[in-house]
């Protein structure tokens, strides 16, 4: 088993230990791996990611630690980077933890026991999941929904601990003494003995991660949004540098959005509205000018078409036009108020067909699709009114719905 020094140490960044066992590189593996009697290193675990960093021999040769995971017998495995060489068992070696990423973690990790506890002290909202991501961390609420100004509130009491700058202890109890101290959080039974992280007169918690001395450390906490889940609501959350650089990026996109509207960043909501809407007319606009042009071209076409077996058969390729544009102009023809089958195609890329006659017609617009598109590898299909399908290309479109015209009637 590891001897853990991040338990007790969270801020020590430099150690010397001893290689214990190798894990040479597997046929299905890139990298090998290696154990050491003591590490400062911290596993993936409780929803904080892993530490990385470096190895250094008595040679002089550095070895980067790319990952660290639990292992079940209680050891921490450091995995190296691609094809790097292992140490034999028994070498001594210096590691030196990745400091920005370990501050980055503790930042993240301390906040979130702040922020969990704040949700607790004002609206009696427990926690029941957290995870760490490289960009942002989150946290599962059990609750159904969650308003704004519960955000706002829970945002501002968390970053008030943080301006207080109160301790964070770390001590140890056993699990009979924790279950009558109130803690935040029981863990499954499992531990004699439980590490506890104390924030002074706020939050008492179990847990293995690593913690900064003091809440000022953590620097701030922003909420950025909130979902529904399976649990519950999730709440993303960033602390310290990354609420720095989180805001940074914010309102750098703001910024630039309020200058492609020529307005104040304070008005791109309103300009975002605005245009939507605006948007949403247009739309409304094109769709109503298609639609009256596929119901003035499908009345034209319908003058000029010569019944063949007792329907109106229109036949037309649209060169111009997509497959939406061809379906509304065989609705149009096909309920004009007298037999039609409506043929018809488009060229635009993807091809396709639309086969469609007044409802109760004689021919069976299904199989008449499949009979033309079948030989040529087409694919589609209907009903007896109406059926669609996309046409492979360099097939002759045109030839293909005289094809079609020829059955109809036949």
């Amino acid at each position: 088993m590891t001897s853990r020094i991040y338990y007790d140490q969270p801020d020590l960044l430099e150690f010397d230990s001893t290689v214990e066992t190798v894990t040479p590189t597997a046929a299905d593996e890139s990298r090998s791996s290696i154990t050491l009697r003591e590490s400062a290193f911290y596993p993936t675990s409780g929803g904080q990611i892993h530490d990385t960093g470096w190895l250094t021999l008595a040679t002089g040769e550095k070895l980067r630690v790319t990952e660290v995971a639990d292992a079940d017998d209680g050891r921490v495995v450091h995995y190296l980077e691609a094809c790097a060489k292992p140490p034999l068992a028994g070498t001594p070696v210096h590691g030196r933890i990745d400091a920005e990423r370990r501050r980055d973690h503790m930042q993240q990790h301390t906040g979130q026991h702040v922020l969990s506890a704040a949700f607790i002290e004002l609206y009696q909202m427990p926690t029941v999941s957290f995870h760490m991501g490289d960009d942002y961390c989150s946290i599962d609420l059990a609750v159904s929904a969650m308003s704004a100004a519960q955000i706002t509130a829970t945002e501002k009491r968390a970053n008030e601990i943080v301006y207080e700058n109160r301790s964070v202890r770390i001590r140890y109890v056993r699990r009979e003494e924790a279950e009558k101290l109130g803690l935040r959080k029981l863990p499954p039974e499992g531990r004699d003995e439980l590490r506890l992280i104390e924030i002074a007169d706020f939050d008492l918690s179990a847990c293995g991660g690593t913690h900064v001395h003091s809440t000022g450390q953590i620097g701030s906490i922003l909420l950025r949004k909130t979902e529904k889940t399976r649990q519950g609501i999730r709440v993303e959350f960033v602390c310290g540098g990354r609420s720095v650089r989180t805001a940074r990026s914010d309102y750098t996109t703001l910024t630039e959005a309020a200058a492609l509207f020529s307005a104040q960043s304070s008005d791109v909501p309103d300009m975002i509205r605005k245009t939507f809407e605006e948007g949403k007319a247009l739309r409304r606009e094109r769709d109503d000018a298609l639609e009256e042009l596929a119901e003035a071209m499908a009345a034209s076409a319908l003058a000029e078409q010569p019944k063949v077996g007792g329907s109106l058969v229109i036949t037309k390729v649209f060169a111009d036009h997509d497959i939406n544009f061809a379906k509304l102009f065989a609705q149009k023809a096909t309920r004009a108020g007298k037999p039609v089958v409506a043929l018809v195609a488009s060229s635009v890329n993807p091809v396709g067909m639309v086969f469609a006659q007044t409802p109760g017609g004689k021919a069976d617009m299904g199989a008449v699709l499949k009979q033309v598109l079948t030989p040529v590898g087409g694919r589609g299909g209907g009903s007896h009114d109406f059926a669609q399908g996309g046409v492979p290309p360099g097939c002759d479109v045109e030839q293909l719905l005289r094809q079609a015209a020829g059955t109809i009637g036949a």
